[in-house]
């Protein structure tokens, strides 16, 4: 077995990334020896986002978010999740539940506008 280089003392994480960028891992650590470890509380890094929706609308979900004992932004989160995830192939008024689909005036934008369901009254 080869001795294997000592790692250098970086100052911070872009120092990190541009020596590894530079750099083999195999130089520094003998992979043969590594242990498969377990990380259960790592979480998605999340990104903020500003979202513009209509007064009323957020009205409702903070409603329903304090019904179902909530923070009404987790609630959004798992109905954005609920919509990515492929339980809905196609927005229409059957598929979305609390929502009409609806062509602006002019007939180039679709809306989604809210409209009485039970799914959200729950």
């Amino acid at each position: 077995m080869t001795r294997k280089k000592a790692l250098p003392k970086l100052k911070n994480e872009d120092a990190e990334r541009e020596f590894w960028a530079d750099h083999d891992s195999t130089d520094f650590i003998d992979w043969r020896r590594a242990k498969q470890v377990m990380l259960p509380n790592l979480r998605p890094s999340s990104q903020t986002i500003s979202l513009r929706l209509p007064k009323p609308m957020l009205d409702r979900l903070k409603l329903l978010a304090n019904k179902r004992d909530v923070p009404y932004q987790s609630l959004l989160k798992m109905f954005v999740a609920d919509r990515l995830t492929g339980r809905a192939k196609r927005m229409t008024s059957t598929e979305s539940p609390g929502f009409e689909v609806r062509r602006s005036s002019a007939g180039k934008r679709v809306l989604l506008v809210p409209c009485q369901s039970e799914w959200l009254e729950g």
